[in-house]
């Protein structure tokens, strides 16, 4: 994948995702898009011309992404749209600063989904949105069963199920998720264009992947044994919208006693002197 290029399948997710923004009424005045190097720097372009008097914020957190999405989507001072869109800041939202956050094909990558979807929340005001989306469970079933065949370590990590993220989201303090998912299947005409086309998807972030780096005759053989299958990957995608209600406050815990307990205090009380 060139640089400063994002992965042409998170660019596709992105566009579709996109397309359920058409059953949301809410006009956000201030939105972060997380990670856009990765979720689809074309997908930017079309979030702007949707709320193009909206702020955004940018959350990357690599320098070299910092200075790509910055290369890619700050505008000079003497563009003429510089004066006509929304303001873009290049950091993580404050507290409460956004009413919606996008993320793009991120949340399978981390390795505490949780703790990620806290911080989404905390950016996001009351009463706004979320939309994500991410890998799921199905994903590379081919490559799988391949790996498994040859006795070798699994090509990728688990995915999770959309059923969990619901319960990840609720756990977390949204409301109302919403999940979907969709099956893709992509095909190629040659193993290497099947490989260049993996590489540039994310990483094995397996614990029991390849402890080391495998070399040419490895290539060759996993070459070998894809031309030996149809040449396709198949991917699970999830697509995920939930918002961040008013916030709920606990009520002291009570005690519950019997009537005959609730008698014998009232007899306490009537028999106690008045120096008690």
């Amino acid at each position: 994948m060139p640089a400063g290029m994002s992965p042409w399948l998170h660019e596709e997710v992105a566009r579709r995702m996109q397309e359920r923004l058409d059953w949301i009424k809410l006009q956000p005045q201030h939105w972060a898009h997380w990670e856009p190097v990765r979720g689809g720097l074309q997908a930017h372009a079309g979030l702007t011309r949707r709320y193009p008097q909206a702020g955004c914020y940018v959350a990357e957190f690599q320098a070299d992404r910092v200075e790509m999405a910055a290369s890619a989507l700050g505008k000079p001072w003497w563009h003429p749209s510089r004066w006509r869109a929304g303001s873009v800041q290049f950091r993580e939202p404050a507290e409460g600063a956004v009413q919606m956050l996008w993320s793009n094909m991120a949340l399978h990558m981390t390795a505490e989904p949780q703790a990620l979807m806290a911080r989404w929340h905390r950016a996001l005001t009351v009463d706004g949105f979320l939309m994500f989306s991410c890998l799921g469970p199905d994903t590379l079933q081919e490559l799988r069963q391949l790996y498994r065949s040859l006795g070798w370590p699994a090509p990728s990590h688990e995915f999770t199920d959309m059923h969990d993220w619901g319960d990840m989201l609720l756990a977390t303090g949204f409301a109302q998720p919403v999940m979907d998912m969709e099956r893709v299947t992509l095909t190629f005409e040659t193993p290497q264009r099947l490989l260049d086309e993996l590489r540039g998807l994310g990483r094995n972030l397996h614990p029991q992947r390849f402890p080391g780096l495998r070399g040419r005759r490895w290539r060759e053989q996993l070459e070998q044994a894809l031309a030996g299958q149809p040449l396709q990957l198949s991917f699970e995608l999830i697509y995920g919208h939930a918002i961040k209600p008013q916030p709920t406050f606990a009520v002291s815990a009570q005690r519950e006693i019997s009537l005959p307990e609730m008698r014998a205090a009232l007899a306490r009380g009537k028999t106690a002197g008045p120096g008690r």
